[in-house]
Order: C-alpha cells, then sequence, then structure tokens
C-alpha cells in the first residue's frame, strides 16, 4: 500500500504557493511508501486565487507532466491534514495513484460518456450551485453509477466560481480552449470498482423537536405536520409566540428543518439525525396558511424536524464517523505487531500506519461549519486528525456537500481511498 502525496500553502502570491506545494509533494514522493507515479491530482484554491485559476492549473501541469488527469474547485476556505485555511489565499493538493482504467475525469464540455467498456461504480462530483436544476442533475448522475454513490461538494466562491477537469496531459478531448478550468454544471471523476473506497456523512445540526410526518404543502411552503398548520407547530416546538415578533425572529434565524424520505433514516433513538436528513433553511413563515416557508420543497410523507446547529454535537457526529471508517478498516485477524499499531492513539504516529489502509482522505465541510463554529482555526480538521492519524487529506469549505443522491447543507462528507497491505494478516 502506498500514499497519496500531499501539499498545502498559503501566500499572497499563487506562484510561491505553489512553489511550496510542489516541495512538499516532490519530497513525499521520494520516501518509501509513498506513490511514486500518481495518476489523479486532485486540486482545491480559495477564492482569492480564482481568478487565477487556468495559470495555477497550468503551471501545476507543466511542472508535474506525469500526472494525467487533474480535477478539483473553488472554495471558501480549503482543508488539508489538521488544518484548514479560510479568507485567505491557500490551495491544497492530493496526487492519488489509481488504476488508470478505473478513473474518468469529465465535465459539461466533456461529459462522462455511455459504454465504452466503462461503467462507474462511484463519483467524486464538483457542482455549481447557480446551475439550473442542479439537485436533479446530481440525482441524475447518482443513476448512472452502479452504486448510487456520489461524494463531494458545491464550488463556494465570493468571486468567481472555477472547477477543474482535465485529462491526458491536458485538456479532456473535446473540451476545446476551455484549458481545463470551467463554470457552471457538473465535473469531477468517475471510479471504476476497483478503486476501493468509505465514505460517511456527519450532520452539523441536531433535532429540538420531535420528528412528524408532512400532511400538507404547496411548493416550498410546508402547511402541515401531523395534520397541524406548521406554523402552529413551530411555534410551540420552539416556545415563542408571534405576539413577541423580535424575540421570535430571533429564535427562527437558528433554526432548520431536516427533511428524511420515506424509508430513509430519519432521527435516531439517540435523538441525532441519520444520514439521509437534508438540513433546509425557513425562510419566511405565511400567517394567512399558518404555514412554513422554507429553501426547498418538502413532499407529503416526508418526515420533519425543527433543528439548530449544535457544535458540541458536530464535533460529536464527527467523532463517531471517523471511528466507523477506522472500525470498518481494522482487519479482523492480525499480527501482534499490527494489533499494536491500531490500538496506539493515531496522534501519537509521526506516520500513517498501513494498517489502518488509508492512502488518502477528502472531506467537503460545509463553509458554515468552519473556524469558530468548533472551538478555533482548523479545529474540525484538528477532530479528523486525531481520529483517523496523520492521514493525506484535502477537501474544502463547500456551498452545499454531496453525498450518495443528496445534496446536503451543514454537514461534513468524509471519504478515504482505501489501500491493501500483505502486512494486515
Amino acid at each position: 500500500m502506498t500514499l497519496f502525496p500531499t501539499g498545502h500553502a498559503t501566500h499572497p502570491q499563487w506562484r510561491m504557493a505553489c512553489g511550496l506545494v510542489l516541495a512538499q509533494l516532490r519530497a513525499q514522493m521520494t520516501l518509501p511508501g509513498y506513490a511514486r507515479a500518481p495518476t489523479l491530482g486532485l486540486l482545491y484554491i480559495t477564492d482569492h486565487y480564482a481568478g487565477d485559476a487556468r495559470a495555477i492549473l497550468d503551471h501545476l501541469q507543466a511542472e508535474l507532466p506525469d500526472v494525467p488527469d487533474w480535477a478539483g474547485t473553488v472554495g471558501v476556505g480549503v482543508c488539508a491534514s489538521g488544518a484548514e485555511y479560510i479568507d485567505e489565499p491557500a490551495l491544497s493538493v492530493m496526487l492519488c495513484d489509481l488504476p488508470v482504467d478505473q478513473c474518468r475525469v469529465f465535465s459539461g464540455v466533456a461529459p462522462l460518456p455511455s459504454g465504452g467498456g466503462f461503467t462507474p461504480h462511484t463519483a467524486l462530483i464538483h457542482a455549481d450551485a447557480q446551475t439550473p436544476d442542479v439537485a436533479d442533475l446530481i440525482a441524475e448522475m447518482a443513476q448512472r453509477t452502479r452504486t448510487g454513490y456520489l461524494f463531494g461538494g458545491l464550488a463556494s466562491s465570493r468571486s468567481q466560481v472555477v472547477q477543474f477537469a482535465a485529462s491526458g496531459h491536458g485538456n479532456v478531448p473535446g473540451q476545446g480552449a476551455a484549458g481545463g478550468v470551467f463554470s457552471g454544471g457538473l465535473s469531477g471523476v468517475a471510479l471504476g470498482e476497483g478503486v476501493a473506497l468509505v465514505s460517511r456523512v456527519t450532520q452539523g445540526a441536531q433535532p429540538v423537536a420531535p420528528e412528524r410526518e408532512v400532511t400538507a404543502a404547496d411548493g416550498n411552503v410546508l402547511l402541515a405536520l401531523d395534520g397541524e398548520p406548521a406554523l402552529d407547530v413551530m411555534l410551540r416546538d420552539l416556545r415563542i409566540s408571534l405576539d413577541e415578533p423580535r424575540a421570535a425572529l430571533d429564535v427562527v434565524r437558528r433554526t432548520l428543518v431536516g427533511l428524511a424520505s420515506p424509508g430513509e433514516q430519519g432521527v435516531h433513538r439517540s435523538g441525532n439525525f441519520g444520514a439521509d436528513v437534508i438540513v433546509r433553511h425557513i425562510i419566511g413563515v405565511d400567517p394567512g396558511r399558518r404555514g412554513v416557508a422554507m429553501a426547498d420543497y418538502p413532499q407529503v410523507g416526508q418526515r420533519a424536524a425543527f433543528c439548530q446547529r449544535n457544535a458540541q454535537a458536530a464535533r460529536a457526529d464527527l467523532m463517531r464517523i471517523c471511528a466507523e471508517i477506522r472500525e470498518e478498516l481494522e482487519p479482523a485477524e492480525v499480527t501482534a505487531t499490527t494489533a499494536a499499531a491500531l490500538a496506539a492513539p493515531p496522534d501519537e504516529a509521526s506516520a500513517p500506519h498501513p494498517a489502518r489502509r488509508i492512502r488518502g482522505a477528502l472531506y467537503v465541510s460545509c463553509a458554515g461549519r468552519g473556524g469558530a463554529h468548533f472551538g478555533g482555526p482548523s479545529a474540525e480538521l484538528q477532530i479528523v486528525r486525531h481520529a483517523l492519524g496523520d492521514v493525506p487529506l484535502v477537501g474544502f469549505f463547500a456551498g452545499g456537500e454531496i453525498a450518495r443522491h443528496h445534496l446536503y447543507g451543514y454537514t461534513g462528507v468524509l471519504t478515504v481511498f482505501v489501500g491493501q497491505d500483505d502486512t494486515l494478516n
């Protein structure tokens, strides 16, 4: 098993940041246990560099000509192992050593072809939130994969929104002068069944009231829950009154709605949301119809629960998914040496241990979760590092997170690339 080289840096000048990243990547590629012939580069930049996206990709391709495929996007922040860069010029890169016949880079200009002997098993997706019907496009893309599982997120930027999708030492065939940098639509990497992954979703909001069935809705207005007017239910659940509008408004602004469809996992017995729940903003009320307007289109038969962002619950849930990933990857039978390595606290290791089988990780978190929400700068990524070890990691802070066929909000999607090692048994 080989690890994926990673590099990350911040600097006012993108060329200097790229130089620092390239130095890290090249140094790791000379070390035992790291991939020396990577085939896919994942590139994430903050929006400070959005105007230089084409130049950055061209520069990295020229400096790393043996890396044929590139994918990525822009975010208001980017992730690395134990570190996050928010509101500053930065980039984060990971070079993945994946079988070339198991990867297909695609974009809106060069879409994923049907047939040809390649059937996607999963796919890494980057998307522009301004694309019409983006949620439907994500669901359609999920249907084109064998597992129905996507992972990734919506680009987030206060300036230009860009995506990276380049293949074959340059452009994806058919993309013309785009040069591997795009705006709008979907792009990403379709992955075959030969690329082993483990992925989990962590929620950033906690229910503050019981889950109820949606019994009436009109467009984006939630009209009735369990047969009662939705506005009346919300006021009762939140213990507020329209007679005190200022106090009520403050509470409603902090409140969201979690939706789950029939047959999907809603609120656990523990009181936390399951992975199937999508969380949406409340955008207004309809006093005439006693309804609640939300940033989605609730359907009759879905289950809804009012919720609020909760930093303590978010930390606990992030630790939970990291523990689940570690448990799934740890072999049932191991040697005494491997057992000792697995039992050691991850943060005591100076480098990732092959017993954990993680070659690299991708973390996509909501732009509203970073920084102070977890208690301080880089706190969210420090939780991941403490739980998984100092594994290679990249990612970005998104305007919406993608997992399976869902488009989430206020969540984190953690995906690890899994390798095999003969020393495990």
